[in-house]
């Protein structure tokens, strides 16, 4: 895949990929790069606040042992914390899918504009549209969440 790095033209737009073909609009980047670093900033902070509600005696325990800091996270603390971290994980996932339809607000069609808009536009039939795009959102909700609850059932810490 040879990808250059995109050409800004006069008007601002994000053009000109490669030879690939590919085309990175301003709307898609406003769109990509907003819902990417407020996402990113809360699964962040979901992971601070897993690893950091894992008991300090923890960690001490296993430097006392002899385990070195990474292999002290990679064995001890990040086990441990995985079952407090998917719950608010699945929540951000799903909450993620819903607003990626807020790219409408700034003229990029997403799956609202597209399904629901252009759908409606062309047969006339509200109802039935809003449907379709309800049936889109609800069958990526249910795989996450699925996927996420089955994640989640692995990770359980098993009791005695």
């Amino acid at each position: 895949l040879n990808v250059s790095m995109p050409d800004i033209e006069k008007r601002g737009n994000f053009a000109n990929m490669g030879p690939s073909g590919l085309n990175l609009t301003q709307g898609f980047a406003a769109v990509f790069f907003g819902v990417v670093l407020y996402t990113a900033a809360f699964i962040a902070e979901i992971v601070r606040g897993g690893i950091l509600a894992i008991h300090k005696g923890q960690r001490e325990a296993s430097l006392a042992l002899g385990v070195t800091p990474n292999r002290t996270l990679q064995l001890v603390i990040i086990p441990q914390a995985m079952p407090l971290i998917i719950p608010p994980l699945a929540s951000n996932y799903l909450n993620l899918t819903k607003n990626s339809s807020l790219a409408i607000a700034i003229g990029y069609y997403d799956i609202v504009a597209t399904l629901g808009g252009i759908s409606l536009m062309q047969t006339g039939k509200e109802v039935e549209t809003m449907f379709l795009v309800l049936a889109c959102y609800l069958v990526l909700s249910l795989i996450i969440s699925g996927s996420m609850n089955f994640l989640n059932s692995r990770l359980q810490l098993k009791s005695r």
